[in-house]
């Protein structure tokens, strides 16, 4: 037995999983050279049923997906534990440290996040709880991108996305999610959401912020944000296209890469000393509005 390890028989093969500073370690004895990271414990529930099925139904769809895969393992007393594949930090952290995200870059990122999304919605699964830190890098060159965990999705059959439930992040929620006792789009949701999370990577902060929840849900509801001069046309354009208070407004999730933003060369607007001075102070929040759901 290898020290500081837990031993687990997974299908024919023992696998021990060692926690250390980038999560578990994966380590086949048959083949000592093999040590995949993973991390994202979840002990065995229904929340971790669901989450687990949610995976299951975009096994398959090869690394282009951009989904973190998952490996479960069966353990004495029958707990699971589903594991997610290793990363090298999140999203919301990135983005804090820079302040903000320069075109390009952002473009190249939220490309991928937008592909995800994408995958996911056609293989009937709504996230839900779509927010920055839910996406990571796979490789240390912050280059590659992948949604880490499909946590609070839920999977929708045929083309019937329709929920009642109220799930996710603040400062990401859709307008129609806050409204009382109605049933909403659970794909056109999450496409509201993508739009917080693209404006807050280019600009800095999220669109609609206030330290009140209820504050917060008013300007939410309302729908009017400010988009700043600095931004070009092109990504402007998108971000209100997103950003729609009306839910059918918005684009298909699959859509959204072929905007023109996304799908061709990139123009970009140069601000004027005034336009950066503007912006200066955006910047994303260490902590969520519920550091609890963020």
């Amino acid at each position: 037995m290898v020290p500081g390890c837990i031993r687990v028989k997974f299908l024919d093969v023992i696998l021990l999983f060692r926690f250390g500073a980038r999560g578990f370690q994966m380590h086949v004895p048959s083949n000592p050279s093999v040590s995949i990271p993973l991390s994202a414990l979840t002990v065995g529930d229904k929340g971790c049923e669901a989450l687990l099925q949610a995976h299951l139904r975009l096994e398959g769809t090869g690394a282009a997906s951009g989904v973190a895969g998952v490996v479960e393992a069966g353990v004495p007393g029958g707990r699971r534990y589903l594991l997610l594949e290793g990363h090298h930090g999140d999203l919301h952290a990135y983005v804090r440290a820079r302040r903000r995200l320069r075109e390009p870059e952002a473009r190249r990122l939220f490309r991928q996040a937008a592909r995800a999304v994408a995958t996911c919605h056609e293989y009937g699964v709504v996230l839900r709880d779509l927010k920055l830190r839910k996406f990571v890098f796979a490789d240390e060159a912050r280059t590659r991108l992948r949604l880490e965990s499909l946590e609070d999705a839920v999977i929708v059959e045929n083309d019937d996305d329709k929920l009642t439930d109220r799930r996710g992040c603040p400062a990401y929620v859709a307008p129609e999610v806050l409204r009382s006792g109605r049933a909403y789009s659970g794909k056109a949701a999450d496409i509201w959401s993508l739009g917080v999370l693209l404006y807050t990577m280019l600009v800095g902060r999220y669109p609609f912020n206030d330290a009140e929840h209820a504050s917060l849900f008013a300007k939410i509801s309302r729908g009017l944000f400010a988009v700043p001069e600095g931004l070009s046309p092109r990504a402007k354009c998108l971000i209100r296209s997103l950003l729609r208070k009306e839910p059918s407004e918005r684009p298909y999730a699959e859509d959204v890469s072929l905007h023109p933003w996304l799908s061709k060369p990139l123009r970009l607007h140069t601000p004027t000393s005034s336009s950066r001075s503007s912006c200066q102070d955006q910047i994303v929040p260490e902590l969520s509005i519920d550091p609890q759901q963020d």
